[in-house]
C-alpha cells in the first residue's frame, strides 16, 4: 500500500524508511534506521526527483503508481548516483519506460555503470544553470561536486523555492511520522544525526561544501529538500550555520575531548582524573570515550565538535594500541584539523605510543600541541598523578583562553 506524504500542493514525499538498518554503507553503526527521501512533482509534466534505495523500493514504486494515477511519468531528475538513491531507478525506468531520466554528463555516464538499459536512448544531459519547465514549475541544476560523489548536482524549484540538496543537510535516522524537521528538537534529535552524518559521509570535503553553500546562498529557498532525514522549511540560519562550521572544520564546542584505550583500566584511571582535574580548574564542556567501547564511526562526530583532544593510550606491540589507531585513522582519513592536542602514554616497560600518536597528528592539519606529553608506567603513582594535574591546568588555561 502506498504511503506519501504531501510537502506543498505539488510536491509530494514518495520515499520510504528502513528501521532494521544496523550499519549503514557496511561501516557506520546505526541505532534509529534511514529515510530514503523520493519526490514527486504533480504538473503537467510529471516529476520523480530520485530514486531510493532498494531495501524500501516495494513502497516506491507503489507510491510512483499512486501518485500518477495512470498518467504517464515524464521524467526522473537524479541528483546522485550513489546506490542509496539509485538502486531502484533500473527497474523504475522498466516499469515506465515513457520517461526521461535527466542529469549532467558525469551522472549519464555513472548511471551507466549500473543500469542495463540503453541509457543514451532515455537520457536528457543538462548543464550547470539549465532549466526545464514542467508546466508551473522551473527546475534549475547546479553541480555540487564531491558533496559527497564526483557526479552530484542539486536542484532548485524556482515557484516553492524548493532546493532538492542531495546528500548535503542528510541525517542519520528514519522518519518518526513527521517529515519536518522543525517537528523535531535542534539540540537533541537533528544536530547530533547531522553531525555524524555529515562527518562520517562528507566531512572530508569541506571545501566543496562550503562552495555549495556559496552557490545556492543567493536563492530565495524556502525549504530544503534532502535525500536522507527531515525537510527544513523555517529556521535556516540555524541548520546553515552548523553546516558552514562543520564545512569550515571549526569546532563546535570549547572543551576537551578524551579519548582513551585501556586494556585494564589503568589508562582510564588517568583519563578519569585528568577529567577531575580540568572540572577543578574550570572546564565545564568534556566528553570521555573509551575507543574500545565507541566505533570509530562514533568517535569521529565528536572530534569535529571538541576543539581540544586529549589522547590516553596504552603501548602495544611497541605501537599505538590498535582501537586508538583505528580512531586515529579514521579521523585522519574524514579530515580533522585545528585542533589543540594532548597526550598521555602508558607501558609498563616501553612506553612509546606518545610520540608515535605525536607524529601521527604531525601529518595533519593545523594541530597545536598542548602540554608535554604525560608517560605512565603501567599504573598511576604520586608522581605520574602529579603530571596529569599539571597538564590539566595547561589545557583548562588554553580552553579560558579561546573562551
Amino acid at each position: 500500500m502506498h504511503c506519501v506524504y504531501k510537502v506543498t500542493d505539488k510536491i509530494w514525499w514518495i520515499g520510504g524508511n528502513e528501521r532494521k538498518l544496523s550499519v549503514f554503507e557496511g561501516v557506520i553503526p546505526m541505532n534509529d534506521g534511514m529515510a530514503y527521501n523520493s519526490y514527486f512533482i504533480d504538473d503537467e509534466k510529471t516529476v520523480v526527483l530520485d530514486a531510493v534505495d532498494k531495501s524500501v523500493s516495494g513502497v516506491f514504486y507503489e507510491n510512483v503508481d499512486h501518485m500518477l494515477n495512470g498518467r504517464p511519468l515524464d521524467y526522473v531528475i537524479v541528483n546522485h548516483v550513489e546506490p542509496d538513491h539509485s538502486a531502484s531507478l533500473e527497474e523504475l525506468i522498466m516499469r515506465h519506460p515513457e520517461a526521461k531520466v535527466v542529469g549532467s554528463k558525469k551522472i549519464k555516464a555513472m548511471v551507466k555503470q549500473y543500469v542495463t538499459w540503453d541509457v543514451d536512448k532515455y537520457f536528457e544531459e543538462i548543464k550547470e544553470g539549465d532549466e526545464l519547465c514542467t508546466g508551473s514549475h522551473t527546475f534549475t541544476f547546479y553541480m555540487a561536486p564531491m558533496v559527497h560523489w564526483p557526479e552530484v548536482m542539486v536542484t532548485y524549484e524556482k515557484s516553492t523555492g524548493s532546493l532538492f540538496s542531495a546528500d548535503a543537510f542528510g541525517i542519520f535516522g528514519a522518519h518518526d511520522g513527521n517529515i519536518f524537521a522543525d517537528a523535531y528538537d535542534f539540540e537533541l534529535e537533528w544536530l547530533p544525526s547531522a553531525r555524524k552524518y555529515y562527518t562520517t559521509i562528507v566531512g572530508k570535503y569541506g571545501t566543496f561544501t562550503e562552495k555549495l553553500l556559496g552557490k545556492v546562498g543567493g536563492l530565495d529557498i524556502k525549504r530544503i529538500c534532502p535525500l536522507h532525514g527531515f525537510i527544513i522549511r523555517k529556521d535556516f540560519e540555524k541548520y546553515i550555520n552548523a553546516y558552514l562550521t562543520w564545512a569550515r572544520y571549526e569546532s563546535e564546542e570549547n572543551g576537551v575531548l578524551i579519548l582513551y584505550a585501556s586494556p585494564y583500566g589503568n589508562t582510564k584511571n588517568a583519563a578519569e582524573i585528568l577529567a577531575c582535574e580540568l572540572a577543578e580548574d574550570g572546564v565545564t564542556r568534556m566528553k570521555l570515550m573509551d575507543v574500545s567501547h565507541w566505533d570509530p564511526m562514533d568517535v569521529l562526530p565528536q572530534a569535529f565538535r571538541y576543539n581540544h583532544i586529549v589522547i590516553a593510550c596504552t603501548t602495544y606491540n611497541n605501537g599505538i594500541f590498535v582501537k586508538m589507531e583505528e580512531a586515529l585513522g579514521e579521523m585522519k582519513s574524514m579530515g580533522v584539523c585545528n585542533k589543540k592536542v594532548s597526550i598521555i602514554e602508558n607501558g609498563s616497560w616501553n612506553p612509546v605510543s606518545g610520540k608515535l600518536i605525536k607524529a601521527f597528528f604531525e601529518d595533519m592539519k593545523d594541530i597545536e600541541f598542548v602540554g608535554d606529553i604525560v608517560t605512565i608506567k603501567s599504573s598511576v603513582k604520586e608522581d605520574s598523578a602529579q603530571a596529569v594535574a599539571e597538564l590539566a591546568k595547561v589545557i583548562a588555561a588554553s580552553v579560558q583562553a579561546q573562551a
